[in-house]
């Protein structure tokens, strides 16, 4: 069996005498299924009752019966994944600190392969939740990290409580990453790896942190430089309020405009600004491969650059790192089209570079590496900010132990 793009269920049991349409009993798994399929692809404002309806062939009304809004069933399915997620670490383990740890990823990344499609929506989604839904999903995740907290504890008792939260989530991020792309490998292969993956991280060598708190270095845009500023303070407010909540209006107000108007005279439209932005992220990804290889002796010093530099970027730009992934399907299908290929063709770099230090890999687990590396170094961005504890030296040498082990 391969771990491939999720699926929702579809259709109705039709019964075997007379062909009598029947009820199945497990329709609201169905339903589940089905919905978060469609939320993964298109995002919870991109979906409507109708959609998930057509996608179970039944009629709105029929699932109105079983949800009351939309807005309940995605509350419902996210929550879920959470529990599911809090009930593979509380069960029965083995003796000893390290066969804890193991048998708790093994349960997580169990969790996350069969629950794929969700998974997208608790990483990019969850923040359309309700305040008090998201301290429930909050507070399942910190169940999550806390619970791996205390057995590196016992494995790594030099760390501090900031330094275990670190580690801990750089590997939840490295185990949900499979959520931020469609790629397959055997159940039993992605197990391993992952495991491997997260194992490797609490090996010793850690860098001291930063001594002082590092700033992200952005160039200073002009007022005048209206283009770029537009680009920017577009891409901030799709950050802190998700995409469909942001009007021409916002974004003209954000840059000094006077009306929405004026935004038209340099994009035709929000999609536009968010293609924009998309596009200079991936050249910039794919932009920094060959110079790297061009200007090293060889793949590991190649990679140790590409490291530094994806480390330096994310960081500077911590919103389009995060727009990227949550609204990467508002972007125009043709311009996806595009952009999936600048990244296919990245990714695949990335991984030759990887092979070439590890040739036991197959091209297939060194791409799985190279995005669990990506979504990993995301995440800490997002999660310490400007902390030292995660500075950059700390965060690239964690994204060499993903990708080299």
């Amino acid at each position: 069996m391969n771990v491939g793009e999720s699926r929702g269920a579809r259709g109705s049991v039709v019964g075997a005498e007379e062909g009598v349409r029947r009820r199945p009993k497990n329709r609201r798994a169905q339903i589940a299924a089905t919905s978060a399929t469609a939320f993964g692809a298109a995002g919870y404002h991109g979906v409507s009752m109708e959609d998930i309806a057509a996608g179970l062939g039944i009629s709105s009304a029929a699932l109105y019966r079983h949800y009351p809004s939309k807005y309940a069933l995605f509350r419902e399915e996210l929550l879920r994944v959470g529990r599911a997620f809090t009930a593979s670490i509380d069960s029965p383990a083995p003796e000893g600190a390290a066969q804890r740890l193991r048998h708790m990823l093994t349960g997580l990344i169990g969790a996350t392969v069969e629950n794929r499609a969700t998974v997208t929506l608790v990483r990019w989604e969850g923040r359309y939740l309700e305040p008090a839904d998201r301290a429930v999903l909050d507070d399942q995740q910190n169940a999550v990290l806390a619970a791996i907290d205390e057995q590196l504890t016992v494995l790594r008792p030099e760390l501090s409580s900031p330094e275990r939260r670190m580690v801990s989530t750089a590997m939840l991020g490295v185990i949900t990453s499979i959520a931020d792309h469609h790629a397959a490998l055997p159940a039993r292969t992605l197990h391993k790896l992952l495991a491997a993956a997260c194992v490797s991280l609490t090996g010793p060598g850690l860098p001291p942190p930063a001594t002082v708190s590092e700033p992200s270095v952005r160039a200073q845009i002009p007022d005048s430089f209206k283009h770029e500023l537009l680009l920017r303070k577009a891409v901030e407010l799709f950050h802190e309020r998700g995409y469909p909540n942001v009007s021409m209006e916002d974004i003209a107000t954000a840059a000094g405009l006077s009306a929405a108007s004026a935004v038209y005279r340099f994009y035709r439209g929000k999609s536009d600004i968010l293609a924009a932005a998309f596009r200079r992220a991936a050249d910039r990804v794919s932009g920094a491969i060959g110079p790297a290889v061009a200007g090293t002796p060889d793949s590991g010093a190649a990679l140790g650059v590409l490291v530094d530099q994806f480390v330096a970027d994310t960081f500077d730009e911590r919103a389009l790192a995060v727009v990227y992934y949550a609204e990467f399907g508002h972007v125009p299908a043709e311009e996806r089209a595009v952009l999936r290929n600048i990244q296919r063709l990245s990714v695949q770099e990335w991984a030759r570079l990887v092979r070439e230090v590890r040739p036991a890999l197959s091209a297939a687990e060194a791409r799985f590496l190279v995005h669990a590396a990506f979504a990993m170094v995301i995440d800490l961005g997002q999660t310490f900010a400007d902390d030292p504890i995660a500075c950059r030296a700390r965060v690239g040498f964690l994204m060499r132990r993903v990708l080299l082990g």
